[in-house]
């Protein structure tokens, strides 16, 4: 090919300056700084479909259309999730409050009772306040003089009924001739003669039939004593019993009235008003709490140091208290461990033990969200034992249940409490990646009966009139809420040339508005550290320029390793079997594009096509791939007659790592098409591109980093005008290079050439034409590449023919 025809060759796939970087028009924007935007809405930027799922689940009452929300991080997933809820929230009623009462007839069963937003807060300081009136209307009850009066008539009676019965044992005794002499520890039974005490000397001169006579009579008036005892006994637990009832007629008669009202005001509710009943009762079984020194022994004692032990009984706790909230309530638990999520029974120490009651119950999110939507991050929910399968739990029974996942393991003494489940009703919102998106659904059998809508974020969007317009309003608004500088329209334009870089699509811009809002933030402050008042067009680029330097310590070491030829890289002049190949590293914050040396050696044998790589254990299996298609490629151009008695080596050099991918592949063809057919390739262009069986060059990833990286390369070698790169042309639109690799384009200095075909490719690599259509003859063009490779071909088989008869 002679130099015209190559510089036409050249000419007619090389990209104009114009196509590595499509630049945003400024002018599109008809505002001068974003401060003269007007308000800007806020709405979600390129996630239409995200909208619509959106929409649809929350809009969805039937049970099971909870939402799971898939992206990546930085698309503004958690902000709309929470915007969208929010807004749909404020429109909804208030849901109820919850309460916790004692279980007057199962105290380990605390209920649950519901109210109206608001009522529940009203029912408690009620019932605070008729525990103060029932305390004051007992005492005054039981202290009244008509109360006293009663009491003493009562125990008067008693008195005077024992008095009678003493009386007429007493008689019995002394006509037994015997006399009863009550002391605290006994009744002593004295004998009588002639009606005068019997002394002990008296005793031992009686005969002995009076003697006799005489024990017969004690036993007599023994009998008589056992059953007065008993009697009084009797008369003892009777007028206990009398005063009982008594007292709870009297209690009865002091709290009917203040229950009454609360009862008709709450009659709507059947279990506060059966609460209220039960309470009632409980009073006026209980009287001896609320009044000193009444009822049974030893009560008043305990009163005296259990008083407020004993109250707690007839106080409410409000577990949920919905009276402030406008609409339904929007919980987001950053931090859902079990307890976080389902609430918990607490304990208090007491005497060297642990002990609770209905009043240490405490509500999880899902209590505080009940009746409106909880919002949950996959990673954080998975991390924590028991909570993923107690939303489950909660999903599938429609009830919240708390309970001390402690207890089951022993850590805490069982309390026995297990308060009634409450109701639910709450939309629930997971936000999570796609790994953990298709994790669960693939091994969890429920979780596509609980989570029937998929909110999918996607991290792109077109670059329209329309999204650039949204894009200036997503600067304006976050300016607004950071403080920053207004951003002049020109910067605007910039930042959505960043947004489109970052996604390596000039047709597109990306959703991760985590990572532009770091270029606002750091181009603000470079404007306002230079005094201005806005920040322009260059003050993004000096941001980007710095984040590039605080990350670039590696791409630079690897450079300078090129530059003292530690690494060896060539950037001129022509060798066979040797070309510059491209790819892609990257750390945590940046990625960056290195060239590497791919050499091949060809020559007479049966062994094939040897992957060095493959041999040492560092390639990986789409490498191997790639590889084989080569194979595929030269049996289908050069083995249609007969057989190929090809060996051949290919390596990377001075790489060390697991080598993967085929963006090499159509690379390592055309370093093996050099070899077969001895042409030189100009070590100036590198390559980047795969390839199919029929030599068609497919797009690849990373192209941006990858002629960066190698046009830093050339400039510190020193640029010669005839140094490039061959991409896909498919990856022409995927060009967003940075501008000094457009100016070097502009200058002649650098080149970027787009191919379809490994012919083409070639001929910009070589200045030889390719010749890779047959002509009618069967033969490829004369002196071409694939002429030069046929014939080497010819030249291995009759030699392995030779080869093969003197063997």
């Amino acid at each position: 090919m002679n130099h015209h025809d190559y510089e036409k060759r050249l000419a007619l796939h090389e990209l104009s300056p114009a196509e590595l970087r499509l630049e945003f028009n400024a002018e599109t924007f008809s505002f001068e700084t974003t401060e003269d935007m007007n308000d800007f809405p806020y709405e979600m930027i390129g996630q239409e479909r995200a909208e619509r799922a959106m929409e649809f689940g929350l809009s969805v009452s039937q049970a099971g259309y909870n939402l799971f929300v898939v992206g990546p991080t930085g698309t503004g997933r958690m902000t709309y999730t929470q915007h969208s809820v929010e807004n749909l929230a404020r429109k909804q009623k208030q849901p109820d409050d919850w309460c916790y009462v004692h279980n007057f007839d199962n105290p380990d069963r605390p209920e649950v009772l519901s109210f109206q937003a608001g009522e529940g807060q009203r029912f408690r300081r009620e019932v605070e306040q008729l525990l103060v009136n029932i305390e004051r209307e007992l005492k005054t009850a039981f202290s009244s003089d008509n109360h006293e009066r009663q009491k003493r008539e009562m125990f008067e009676r008693l008195r005077t009924e024992m008095d009678e019965l003493w009386k007429e044992t007493d008689r019995f005794a002394v006509q037994h001739h015997f006399k009863l002499e009550r002391m605290q520890n006994g009744i002593n039974k004295i004998p009588l003669q002639r009606g005068q005490p019997m002394n002990r000397e008296t005793y031992q001169h009686l005969l002995e039939a009076e003697k006799e006579q005489l024990r017969a009579n004690e036993k007599l008036v023994e009998e008589k004593v056992q059953e007065a005892l008993r009697r009084i006994a009797k008369m003892e637990e009777t007028f206990r019993k009398d005063v009982q009832i008594f007292m709870a007629d009297t209690a009865s008669a002091a709290v009917q009235k203040l229950f009454e009202p609360l009862r008709s005001q709450y009659g709507h509710l059947p279990k506060a008003t059966a609460y209220l009943t039960a309470y009632e009762r409980d009073v006026v079984e209980h009287f001896y709490f609320f009044a000193e020194g009444q009822g049974e022994e030893g009560s008043a004692g305990a009163l005296e140091g259990m008083k407020e032990k004993q109250y707690q009984r007839y106080v409410v706790n409000l577990l949920v208290n919905n009276k402030h909230l406008d609409g339904a309530p929007v919980i987001y638990e950053s931090n859902p461990t079990y307890h976080n999520l389902f609430g918990k029974v607490e304990y208090q120490g007491q005497i060297g033990s642990l002990v609770t009651n209905f009043t240490f119950i405490k509500p999880g999110a899902v209590h505080l969200a009940n009746g409106g939507y909880l919002i949950l991050q996959a990673a954080d929910l998975l991390q924590h034992p028991g909570a993923w399968p107690g939303l489950k739990r909660m999903l599938q029974t429609g009830h919240v249940h708390i309970e001390n996942s402690y207890e089951e393991r022993g850590l805490l003494p069982t309390s026995a409490l297990k308060p009634e489940p409450i109701p639910f009703r709450t939309k629930v919102i997971i936000i999570g990646s796609y790994y953990v998106y298709d994790l669960l659904s693939r091994l969890d059998e429920e979780f596509d009966k609980l989570f029937k809508v998929k909110v999918e974020f996607d991290t792109v969007m077109t670059k329209s009139d329309e999204n650039s317009w949204k894009m200036a309003g997503f600067v304006k608004n976050y300016v607004q809420e950071e403080g920053l500088l207004p951003f002049h329209r020109e910067a605007v334009a910039r930042v959505i040339d960043y947004s489109s870089r970052l996604i390596d699509e000039q047709g597109k811009m990306t959703t991760r508005f985590q990572d532009i809002t770091k270029l606002l933030v750091e181009s603000s402050h470079y404007a306002l550290q230079e005094g201005n008042a806005y920040v322009k067009a260059e003050h993004i680029f000096r941001a980007l320029e710095e984040k590039y330097r605080r990350s670039s310590h590696i791409p630079e070491q690897y450079r300078e390793k090129i530059h003292d030829e530690t690494i060896m890289i060539q950037t001129e002049g022509y060798r066979v079997g040797q070309i510059n190949g491209l790819a892609v590293m990257g750390t945590r914050d940046s990625m960056f594009g290195i060239p590497t040396k791919i050499t091949a050696q060809t020559y007479v044998g049966k062994s094939g096509l040897m992957n060095i790589e493959r041999e040492t254990s560092l390639s990986g299996q789409i490498h191997h791939k790639g590889m084989m298609i080569l194979t595929g490629f030269l049996s289908g151009q050069f083995a249609k007659n007969r057989p190929i008695p090809l060996s051949a080596s290919i390596t990377f050099e001075q790489t060390y790592s697991l080598i993967d991918g085929d963006s090499a592949s159509s690379t390592e063809l055309y370093v093996l098409l050099s070899s077969l057919a001895e042409v030189p390739i100009y070590q100036g262009i590198a390559v980047t591109g795969s390839v199919n069986q029929w030599g068609e060059i497919q797009p690849i990833g990373g192209v941006n980093e990858k002629i960066e990286g190698f046009f830093h390369i050339c400039r510190e070698k020193g640029l010669t005008g005839r140094q490039g790169v061959i991409i896909p042309k498919q990856n022409a639109r995927n060009l967003m290079l940075a501008r000094e690799v457009v100016e070097a384009a502009e200058a002649g200095s650098f080149h970027v050439w787009a191919v379809g075909h490994i012919s083409e490719g070639m001929e910009i690599l070589t200045g030889e034409r390719a010749g890779a259509v047959r002509r009618e003859d069967g033969t490829y063009p004369e002196g071409s590449v694939f002429a030069r490779t046929e014939a080497r071909f010819n030249r291995m088989y009759e030699m392995e023919i030779r080869q093969q008869g003197m063997e």
